[in-house]
């Protein structure tokens, strides 16, 4: 049973971008992706107890590219995000594909 007071994400982002395939629409989800991507790289860091100035030092880049890259204020090379997340954070990358 649906209850029709209640509203959907997914209604809410089609009524403010557009339906999914529309061009609006689709730079909000790749700029979420890349929110995303900064906020897991945050919080892998916070749970080692790093901070940026320690993820920059082991992966060979600076500590206000990492905080770019945190707040989404920067685009991430992949050849980069491997190597802050194996040499930096010690983890490994997964990827999909969603065609």
């Amino acid at each position: 049973m649906k209850n029709e007071n209640i509203t959907t994400f997914e209604e809410i982002l089609d009524k403010k971008y557009g339906s999914k395939g529309n061009e609006t629409r689709e730079e909000w989800e790749q700029e979420f992706e890349a929110f995303k991507l900064g906020v897991l790289i945050e919080e892998a860091r916070n749970r080692l107890g790093m901070t940026q100035e320690q993820l920059a030092q082991k992966c060979g880049t600076n500590k206000s590219y990492i905080s770019r890259i945190e707040n989404n204020a920067s685009d991430i090379r992949l050849s980069t995000l491997i190597k802050i997340v194996n040499q930096g954070l010690g983890g490994h990358i997964k990827l999909t594909l969603d065609v």
